[in-house]
């Protein structure tokens, strides 16, 4: 019998009240390999109700002791990085080293938040005004929940939950039910590094689970991730019940390329951040614009090759460079895309479709596909993929190019390969994208700085972690205050002035 994937609730693992459960697959073998259960509104409750009993002595622990704390999550991820690349492998299917990749990348965002000391200070100036100070300060918002998607198990908790934590909120994490397993070996692990019990909790789920937080009157804010229609129904929902919300959509990811561009550089960028993770990113690019006949022909020339090459496998051999997608319905949606591409005259230059495995005939796999000549106004390039698909759409000039990616709906990230200084300045400072590379094919921030885009792609004022998550999760307060001097200024009934 398949195993049951339950709830993280008040520092231990729970069974829910919900009757519902969902398959999980391994997604190289085509076989169910466990049950999640899915979180009725009972099992959201009784996560607010352990994150509202945590908060008030969660809140008052000085942020070096928060820090600490994480401090020592930190170092249990790090020496036990493999044990939960292989839980994310098993789920997701993507290659081990990928998985590893996005652990390193979440971990970077835990570093950040054990500057919380540092993070929080407010602002101080005495003597506004004759004997009156005021000083700022950061106070956390409470109760706050975290709705990621599948793709990055590890990596989009932590982009949420360490800063959120270390600004002294009580955090409950409401996984993707693709994969669901990772979420709670990350719970386990704060507990075993010393977080009270009821600070961090998971509740497994799908749209039931998602209402009940994004309408609860005691969760103060929500992030997610996904895709654009489920994000602005996940910040049109919250905010109009009183809740923050920060909620990252979709993307398609242009990587334009100059003619003066270093064309194996721009190849090698192509090939990684369109193929790797299958393509199931919301950075990956998904569309190469190269500038110019001569520079598209000879791009195209250069990608057919390596495409076909692909060496796809299960996440668990050493050699794949790209592993399975995540469901078989997913594989079957990526195809489809790829067939309406060559009905709206695409030209097909690597086909992926129809790929099986020796010894993983069940298995969800699919091939790289690339298509050249593809418009503006075909389906594959208006809508976002999330599968190994790399469309080429030829632009004249410089001005075009950046036309073409300004004009599209979505504005997560976009990238430009040359070496002309003023060409790359010229692109960064005028695209409408969140993030820019310039020589740099997946811009993704470091922790330090902060994660969005723009348009369609985010709704909501506040980008992911780095200050931006600081700033999320916390009210600002600002205090004035005056102390008996001896000065008697009298009743006053005007705006005060402070002189």
């Amino acid at each position: 019998m398949a195993a049951d994937i339950n709830h993280y609730i008040a520092g231990e693992r729970v069974n829910g009240k919900g009757e519902r459960r969902a398959p999980v697959f391994n997604p190289a073998t085509g076989e169910e390999s466990a049950h999640v259960q899915i979180a009725s509104a009972d099992d959201v409750n009784a996560a607010v109700a352990a994150s509202l009993q945590a908060f008030p002595d969660w809140s008052g622990i000085p942020p070096l002791r928060r820090a600490r704390i994480l401090n020592k999550f930190l170092r249990i991820l790090d020496e036990r990085t493999d044990e939960l690349a292989a839980i994310i492998t098993a789920e997701h299917g993507k290659t081990i080293s990928d998985a590893k990749g996005e652990i390193q990348r979440g971990a970077e965002v835990v570093e950040f938040a054990t500057g919380a000391p540092q993070l929080l200070k407010g602002e101080f100036t005495d003597n506004v005004g004759t004997g009156v100070d005021s000083f700022s300060l950061r106070q956390p918002l409470g109760v706050v929940a975290g709705i990621t998607p599948f793709n990055f198990p590890a990596m989009v908790p932590m982009w949420m939950f360490p800063v959120a934590l270390a600004c002294g909120n009580c955090f409950i994490l409401k996984p993707s039910e693709r994969d669901p397993s990772a979420s709670l070996k990350i719970a386990e692990w704060l507990t075993e590094a010393g977080l009270p019990k009821g600070v961090f909790n998971v509740v497994q789920g799908d749209k039931e689970a998602v209402d009940a937080l994004l309408t609860h009157p005691d969760v103060q804010a929500i992030s997610f991730v996904g895709s654009t229609p489920i994000a602005r129904y996940v910040y049109e929902t919250a905010t109009r019940t009183g809740n923050r919300a920060q909620a990252l959509g979709g993307a398609k990811t242009h990587l334009v390329v100059m003619p003066d561009a270093d064309l194996d550089q721009a190849v090698d960028a192509l090939m990684g951040a369109a193929y790797g993770s299958a393509g199931e990113r919301c950075m990956a690019i998904s569309v190469a614009v190269p500038v110019g006949e001569a520079t598209a022909n000879a791009l195209v020339e250069k990608l057919i090759p390596r495409v076909r090459a692909l060496k796809v496998g299960p996440g668990t051999d050493a050699e794949a460079e790209m592993g399975p997608l995540v469901t078989r319905q997913h594989r079957d949606k990526v195809s489809g895309y790829v067939d309406s591409g060559v009905a709206e005259g695409g030209k097909l230059l690597v086909d992926g479709r129809g790929l099986t495995l020796q010894g993983y005939e069940n298995g969800f796999f699919i091939g790289g596909s690339l298509f050249d000549h593809v418009t503006a106004d075909m389906k594959i390039y208006k809508e976002e993929i999330f599968g190994p698909v790399l469309c080429v759409v030829r632009a004249t000039d410089h001005d075009s190019a950046l036309k073409l990616v300004n004009e599209h709906e979505f504005g997560n990230g976009t990238a430009i390969f040359t070496r002309d200084g003023d060409t790359a300045r010229d692109f960064a400072q005028n695209v409408r994208a969140g993030m820019v590379g310039v020589n740099v094919p997946i811009p993704v921030p470091m922790a330090f700085h902060s994660f969005g885009g723009w348009k369609a792609s985010l709704f909501g004022d506040h980008h992911m972690h780095g200050p931006e998550g600081v700033r999320f999760y916390t009210r600002l307060k600002t205090v004035t205050s005056r102390w008996p001097t001896g000065i008697r200024a009298g009743a006053q009934f005007v705006m005060p002035t402070m002189r």
